[in-house]
């Protein structure tokens, strides 16, 4: 129940405002919203792409799923799922699912989805599966205004 080293210094450099929230361990981040009580738009999960030769961290909510045809269009080529070693070698201060969604940070570019703005605050992954941040929408806003933005998600189906 921690915040990861690197996004901790990046968070303290940004002087952000935010609440450390402590959950029961997940698996997912749809459980962890439903396990914390947060509505799944809320919770930001990051998704690491590989677009031919670099990595593209999406940010979206946890109840979408990337929609890569889109991707490819506000790319102009379609990236693919990164495998857990991938992950695990960028995010090396993380548990592999547990990716926060500054990028940057990582030495990755960010893009995220522009349904994420319409929110009043955020949730997203502390780097462990037990531990959340929670800041206003605009905080988070403001961490992100270097990042790429973008419609590329879209709401799971109940029938998948």
């Amino acid at each position: 129940m921690s915040i990861a080293p690197k996004l901790r210094q990046f968070l303290d450099d940004e002087h952000a405002d935010y609440d450390l929230v402590v959950h029961p361990p997940t698996k997912s981040a749809i459980q962890t919203a439903s396990l914390a009580h947060i509505p799944p738009d809320r919770l930001a999960k990051a998704v690491l792409l590989d677009t031919e030769g670099d990595y593209l961290l999406a940010v979206l909510p946890s109840d979408c799923k990337v929609q890569l045809g889109d991707l490819r269009a506000e790319l102009g080529q379609k990236p693919r799922l990164a495998g857990e070693d991938e992950v695990g070698l960028i995010f090396d201060d993380c548990a592999i699912g547990a990716v926060p969604p500054f990028g940057t940070r990582y030495g990755v570019v960010t893009i995220v989805d522009d349904s994420l703005e319409d929110q009043p605050d955020i949730y997203f992954e502390a780097g462990d599966h037990a531990s959340l941040i929670h800041m206003d929408g605009g905080e988070f806003a403001r961490l992100c205004a270097d990042a790429r933005h973008g419609r590329f998600s879209e709401r799971w189906s109940v029938m998948e």
